[in-house]
């Protein structure tokens, strides 16, 4: 059974994050030069998902009971990693918010893949602290979630925003 929830998140430093409810949700030291470039943090029990904003996000999670299609076409940054939730609740949240207030999912207790992936990038960045006013400039992220054995992360499609291009 698939389930499908709606979120709009604060990007506070312009991450989200998605976690064992349990974590303690420091990411500090996984936020190495290769992740920011990634634009995804890697711990054990807890993943950053990084934004071009540091305003409100729109975020869809979607909990699957397997693998899904591939479908990165339709977007414009997409990422996997596995994360182990050992408490089988899975929060979803900005990396700001107070932990027990977040949005939590119920997943199989152990290791879990995520996938987000991302859209609407490119106008997002260019209204920056605006994007979130206009459905049009907001940021989107879809959250996928499926139980799968721990797999090394993976940049499925890579965005570079294109003041970037040509910079290494």
């Amino acid at each position: 059974m698939t389930t499908t929830t709606e979120l709009t998140l604060f990007a506070d430093y312009f991450q989200i994050h998605v976690c064992d409810e349990d974590a303690d949700g420091d990411l500090g030291d996984a936020w190495t030069t290769e992740a920011v470039a990634d634009q995804l943090a890697v711990a054990e029990d807890a993943l950053g998902i990084g934004t071009v904003v540091n305003v409100n996000v729109s975020v869809t999670v979607e909990i699957l009971p397997h693998e899904p299609s591939e479908d990165s076409s339709e977007f414009d940054h997409v990422v996997e990693a596995s994360v182990d939730v050992p408490s089988g609740r899975l929060s979803v949240m900005g990396c700001s918010d107070y932990g027990p207030d977040a949005a939590a999912f119920e997943v199989p207790e152990g290791w879990n893949r995520v996938r987000a992936s991302r859209s609407n990038l490119a106008r997002a960045a260019q209204a920056d602290i605006d994007s979130a006013k206009s459905p049009e400039t907001t940021e989107r992220i879809r959250i996928q979630v499926w139980p799968a054995p721990e797999l090394p992360s993976r940049i499925v499609k890579r965005w570079v925003r294109d003041d970037d291009k040509g910079h290494a």
